[in-house]
């Protein structure tokens, strides 16, 4: 995760996770474990820019996905092994910000909760894991505030390390 935070992708939150509400039309963007449309996990920052997925943002903290405003793609090694994502984002379950924490384990029946360090302003955690891949379901205790989903291995480093997109 530390390459993550040097390559622009991973830092430190300043300031606690904020609930984002959706803004403006609600489009269908579903968010599974394998990616998002066009960009896969294991995909490379040169063949994310190739395909014209990735681009660089003045105003952003990192690299951008077309088409994916509400995505943050966080890079280790040159490979996208997470995506940060908000509403209106869901998982194929229907899972996205401001769903309730009670109706995860309907969908996702191994949940393993993860509590925030006592004395931070970090979320607790639900880790939805199959296989090498995982969803992390930041939430307040009753709502879903933020999903990250990818390599189960560094959805775990990133809640033990307490790193985001920006």
């Amino acid at each position: 995760m530390t390459a993550a935070s040097v390559a622009g992708s991973g830092v430190r939150p300043h300031s606690p996770i904020v609930p984002a509400d959706p803004i403006g039309p609600t489009v269908d963007e579903v968010i599974d474990l394998n990616g998002l449309a066009g960009a896969e996990f294991g995909d490379s920052q040169r063949e994310l820019a190739e395909r014209g997925i990735l681009q660089e943002a003045a105003e952003s903290c990192g690299p951008t996905l077309v088409g994916h405003e509400t995505a943050s793609p966080i890079f280790y090694d040159d490979r996208l092994v997470l995506l940060w994502v908000s509403a209106p984002v869901r998982t194929p379950e229907g899972v996205t910000v401001g769903t309730p924490v009670d109706d995860l384990p309907a969908h996702f029946p191994s949940l393993a909760r993860l509590g925030a360090p006592k004395g931070t302003y970090r979320l607790d955690g639900l880790l939805a894991q199959r296989g090498d891949r995982a969803y992390l379901f930041l939430h307040d205790g009753r709502t879903v505030r933020k999903t990250i989903a990818g390599y189960a291995e560094y959805a775990q480093r990133l809640f033990a390390e307490g790193y985001g997109p920006c």
